[in-house]
């Protein structure tokens, strides 16, 4: 019964810790406690899905994110202080630190409440840019609800967002209407690969001060769809940091509510199930991929079969080192993660999965096809005839894609020439059969020289030995 009870138990902390992939204790920095109930329906479904959550104020001096050199949470939500300051605890530097080791963060800021110098020294350090002056929102006068800013035009109703690339994923589509009100623009800047734009604005949004009553708008921001209004930053070690323009479009009064367009259609919002897919995303629940087995071995290829018939296994598994010239098959077993469980990996078929066969720089670029699949995960495979070069080489699968945890596989192995055993016998080579017909013709024409030497001695003469007087 013992090894039943360590069973069950080692099944039930398996299943809440399955909801995210990176742990479950999430800290949400909220510098009131009455306005958790503006948030109760976003909490909520956060507490549903297994999230431990802990509320803190920015201002409580006991507050660390890290303790004993190691996480406490391992999530953070910021919503926005009404102070200047985060705390001695949330600094840019802290925060940083806390992306650099796996922890994810899901940052709110509004037009309501003037944007903190230390959140806009952090996202400066993404290449992610805030408006100068830290009161300006975003407008636009052709998508608003007609209801609730029929005068200032800052409650922006937009379509979900579609996908990035026909060979990225979209973790955010759907059907429906987001609602944003008094958002701030961010602006990406295009040198760091690791950002990318969840939801832009309309291309006639703008944004401006409304403090600077003026009847024009000569130099805004930015314009159309150079405004981000939620971005997306994924590290190098595959940490999320979200920034969402609006907390307002997190507030139960705009989860499922009515709005009306300029046309006058009446629509319901999308923001609840925009915000649980945002959340998710960021806190590692969808786009995690798992590496599960890689295997290499030496092959025979059978060109006449196919699937897995087509190549036997020679040898043993994850041999260190092989020859010039071998036929070898590389095998990689990879997972999604989605929401609680893991599903096989599917690769648009305008993507490629390739596996690298590399020194300083690959000799060969090979596409990756799926061989087999499991209830959680797929077999992916190639087979590669290696290069006539000796050397330190490794397999390296390099998967690298927007909204994706980051897949970097390597494994070295050591390719030597042929042995002296190794090389053909000379007569199995077309080519050095004139040699060898040469050599063969040098010795029987020496021999037949030598024979006719021989057998050619003078006769001898009597006649020839006597002394003449």
């Amino acid at each position: 019964m013992r090894w039943l009870f360590s069973f069950l138990l080692l099944a039930l902390l398996s299943w809440v810790q399955a909801l995210s992939s990176s742990g479950a204790r999430l800290l949400v920095v909220i510098e009131e406690a009455a306005e958790k109930e503006k948030y109760s329906q976003f909490l909520g479904d956060l507490e549903g899905r297994g999230f431990k959550l802990s509320y803190e104020s920015p201002k409580n001096e006991k507050l660390a994110l890290f303790q004993h050199g190691e996480r406490a949470y391992d999530h953070v939500i910021l919503l926005p202080p009404k102070s200047k300051g985060l705390g001695p605890a949330l600094t840019p530097n802290h925060l940083l630190q806390f992306v650099n080791k796996g922890g994810n963060i899901l940052l709110t800021l509004s037009a309501d409440c003037p944007t903190p110098s230390a959140i806009s020294s952090l996202l400066l350090e993404l290449d992610i840019h805030l408006p100068p002056d830290r009161t300006s929102l975003v407008v636009d006068h052709f998508n608003y609800d007609t209801v609730s800013a029929s005068d200032k035009h800052d409650v922006l109703l937009l379509p979900r967002p579609k996908a990035l690339r026909s060979d990225v994923t979209n973790f955010f589509g759907g059907d429906g209407t987001i609602v944003f009100p008094r958002s701030v623009a961010q602006e990406l800047g295009n040198a760091s690969p690791l950002l990318a734009q969840i939801l832009s604005a309309p291309s006639t949004a703008y944004s401006y001060n409304p403090k600077e009553e003026t009847e024009t708008v000569e130099d805004p921001f930015a314009v159309g769809q150079q405004i981000s209004l939620v971005s997306a930053m994924q590290a190098r070690n595959s940490a999320r940091f979200t920034i969402v323009g609006s907390v307002e479009a997190l507030e139960d009064k705009w989860f499922d509510a009515t709005v009306k367009t300029l046309g006058g259609k009446e629509t319901k919002t999308a923001n609840k199930q925009f915000a649980k897919q945002i959340s998710a995303w960021t806190f590692m629940e969808t786009g995690v991929l798992k590496v599960g087995r890689v295997e290499h071995h030496l092959s025979s290829i059978n060109v006449g079969a196919s699937g897995n018939e087509s190549v036997a296994q020679l040898g043993y598994l994850n041999p260190t080192i092989y020859r010039v010239k071998n036929d070898v098959t590389f095998n990689i077993e990879l997972s999604s993660y989605d929401n609680d469980h893991l599903v096989p990996l599917t690769i648009s078929p305008t993507d490629a999965l390739q596996l690298e066969f590399t020194m300083l720089s690959p000799y060969h670029r090979l596409n990756l096809q799926p061989i087999s699949t499991t209830a959680n995960s797929t077999l992916f495979s190639t087979s590669v005839r290696l290069p006539d070069q000796h050397g330190i080489f490794s397999f390296r699968v390099n998967y690298k894609r927007p909204f994706l945890t980051y897949i970097d596989v390597k494994r070295e192995v050591s390719v030597r020439h042929f042995a002296h055993d190794e090389w053909p016998r000379s007569w199995m080579i077309s080519g050095g059969w004139v040699w060898i017909a040469g050599v063969w013709t040098t010795v029987a024409g020496w021999v037949v020289f030598v024979a006719i030497w021989l057998y050619s001695e003078p006769t001898f003469s009597p006649s020839a030995g006597k002394k003449m007087q």
